[in-house]
């Protein structure tokens, strides 16, 4: 399954706002069949902050661990999030090679 990340807007900023879409996106969670890797797709997003990605991708990261594979980005707002929540959390999201 792959999730645009750039349907829930280009500025994701806020603890508030990634536990709203965090909430938003349960429903197609459940159809993810557990064999099946969900993807993030970044492109789109032009600014991504440590709290909206830790509301959004902390309890996908929980519930799928090694099946949350993280699309490579260019956007270094995201790459910088991206680094901080790993060192933070002290566990590293997998993400797809280019």
């Amino acid at each position: 399954m792959l999730i645009e990340l750039k349907k829930f807007g280009t500025t994701l900023i806020s603890r508030q706002a990634g536990l709203e879409a965090f909430k938003a996106f349960q429903p197609a969670f459940k159809g993810i069949k557990p064999n099946e890797n969900l993807e993030i797709d970044f492109s789109g997003v032009l600014t991504f902050s440590p709290s909206w990605g830790d509301e959004f991708l902390g309890p996908l990261f929980e519930q799928l661990g090694d099946k949350l594979v993280l699309l490579p980005s260019d956007n270094m707002s995201v790459q910088a999030t991206l680094k901080i929540l790993q060192e933070i959390n002290k566990r590293s999201f997998v993400i797809r090679e280019q």
